[in-house]
């Protein structure tokens, strides 16, 4: 979404941070992002259909029907249903929006999605139920996650590896169990104290 101003970011072993708009084109159908705040990021005037209609229009799916059908499936897939088609954004709840972001972030059947805060902003039963769909649809569609949050006990969760960082830079990263029960660094055992406290 914004160049990167120094550093490098490897996807399938070739630096992306620095890639032509073109070539991001490509990549899209292969990396999918859902946001903290899935309200922000539908537009309000268009049905939640027409919202994941549209990445499939832009990565060349065929005839409306076909790509209506395809969206319905994915209402379905993430627990929302085949009616909810029609319907706007501000007639969900914030839960049901981010089931929202996730079918379109499945749409296009990426390798890669980034959840940014994917859950931080939903209550804690709410965020379980997220969380529990993310797993299953791993599962189900055999992609990666970057999952990128401040609550380690989501991220232990949720992760196969931790990454922990600090005002930008790796302090320590490793399996989430063993960097969960026997942290090394400081920073890192700080932020698991203040979960457990």
């Amino acid at each position: 979404m914004e160049k990167a101003d120094e550093g490098t970011v490897f996807f399938k072993g070739e630096d992306i941070a620095k890639k032509s708009a073109k070539a991001w084109r490509t990549l899209h159908k292969e990396i999918q992002i859902i946001f903290q705040d899935p309200f922000s990021s539908l537009n309000p005037r268009i049905t939640i259909g027409s919202a994941i209609a549209e990445v499939l229009k832009l990565h060349g799916s065929n005839t409306q029907q076909k790509i209506r059908t395809q969206v319905e499936e994915l209402l379905v897939k993430v627990g929302l249903e085949e009616q909810h088609y029609n319907r706007y954004p501000h007639e969900f709840s914030g839960g049901q929006r981010q089931r929202i972001g996730i079918a379109r972030a499945l749409a296009v059947e990426p390798r890669f999605i980034v959840c940014d805060e994917s859950v931080s902003a939903l209550d804690v039963s709410v965020q379980a139920q997220i969380i529990n769909l993310l797993n299953d649809l791993k599962e189900d569609y055999n992609f990666t996650y970057l999952f990128i949050s401040h609550d380690l006990s989501v991220v232990k969760y949720f992760s196969d590896r931790i990454v922990v960082m600090q005002k930008g830079k790796l302090v320590e990263s490793g399996l989430a169990d063993e960097l969960y029960d026997h942290p090394k660094e400081d920073y890192t055992k700080r932020l698991i104290t203040s979960i457990l406290d």
